[in-house]
C-alpha cells in the first residue's frame, strides 16, 4: 500500500514538473528543474524506502501560515494557553462564565461599576458592623481582622500591562518601519476594523466579545484544524488568482518610469 501510494506521488510530482519546465526557457530549464528536485528532496521526509511520505508532506504543507509548533506552544505553552484550549475544562469554563456575569452585570441589568463597587464596600462594612458589636457576646474576642489586598497583586498586574501594551506598540512599529507593504495594509485594516467595531458597541462589549472569541476560536480550530487550514489555503488561491488576473489585466499595463543610469 505504501509503495503504491509513494509511486503515485511521485508520478503527481514528475507531472508538476513537466508542466513547470515547458513554461520555463529552454536553456535555463535543465539545471532550475534539477535545483528544485533537489531542494524538494531534501525537505520532504522520506520513507526507509526512499518514496515520499505523503501524510508528512500533507501536514508540513497544509499548516497555518507554515508554523512547525504545536497550537498549544504558539500560545504560550503555559497556564494561559491551557485555559484557552480548555485543557481543564472546570477552570476554563468558571474564567468564561465569570466574564460572562460581569458583561450581564453591567450591560443587560444596567450596573454600573461605581454601583457595583458602593454596593459591595456597603455590604462588607455591614458585615463587620456586625461582626465587631455582636462577637464579644459569643465568644468574648471583637476584633475584626483587617481587609487588606498584597502590594504585590497591583505591581504583578501593572507590570503584566505594560508589557502587553509595549509590545503590541513594538509590533505595530515594526510594521511600519520594515517596508513591507502587505503587513503595513493588513495592520491598518485591522485597526480600522477595530475602530468600526467600536462604533457598534461600547469598551465593554469588545472586550467580551474578544474574550469569549479567544476562549471558543482556539479550541475549535485544533479540533477542525485541517478542515480549517483546507478552507482558508482555497480562499488564498482564489485571492491569488484574482490577483494575478488584475495584474495581468490592470497593473502590468500601467507604463512605468525608466530609472535613470549613471
Amino acid at each position: 500500500m505504501s509503495e503504491h501510494s509513494g509511486s503515485a506521488t511521485e508520478k503527481i510530482m514528475h507531472n508538476i514538473m513537466e508542466t513547470i519546465a515547458d513554461k520555463l526557457p529552454k536553456q535555463k530549464s535543465d539545471n532550475i528543474m534539477n535545483n528544485i528536485m533537489d531542494t524538494i528532496s531534501d525537505k520532504l521526509p522520506k520513507q526507509k524506502s526512499g518514496h515520499f511520505d505523503q501524510a508528512s508532506v500533507s501536514d508540513k504543507v497544509n499548516k497555518m501560515f507554515g508554523r512547525q509548533r504545536s497550537l498549544h506552544g504558539v500560545l504560550g505553552g503555559g497556564k494561559s494557553a491551557d485555559v484557552l484550549l480548555w485543557r481543564n475544562k472546570k477552570i476554563s469554563s468558571s474564567v468564561l462564565g465569570l466574564a460572562t456575569a460581569i458583561w450581564v452585570f453591567f450591560e443587560w441589568l444596567d450596573y454600573h461599576f461605581l454601583t457595583i463597587i458602593s454596593f459591595v464596600l456597603v455590604l462588607g462594612m455591614v458585615v463587620q458592623f456586625v461582626w465587631s458589636n455582636f462577637s464579644s457576646k459569643l465568644n468574648g474576642s471583637s476584633k475584626v481582622p483587617r481587609v487588606e489586598i498584597p502590594d504585590e497583586l497591583f505591581v504583578n498586574i501593572a507590570v503584566g500591562i505594560g508589557a502587553q501594551v509595549n509590545k503590541f506598540l513594538g509590533f505595530l512599529q515594526d510594521v511600519s518601519c520594515e517596508r513591507n507593504l502587505k503587513h503595513f495594509v493588513v495592520a491598518i485594516v485591522g485597526l480600522w476594523a477595530a475602530s468600526v467595531a467600536g462604533s457598534w458597541f461600547n469598551f465593554l462589549t469588545v472586550i467580551y466579545i474578544g474574550f469569549v472569541c479567544a476562549h471558543t476560536l482556539p479550541v475549535l480550530y485544533e479540533k477542525y484544524e485541517d478542515q480549517v487550514d483546507e478552507f482558508l489555503y482555497s480562499i488564498l488561491g482564489l485571492l491569488r488568482d484574482q490577483y494575478q488576473k488584475l495584474d495581468s489585466g490592470v497593473l502590468s499595463r500601467i507604463p512605468k518610469g525608466n530609472k535613470k543610469t549613471e
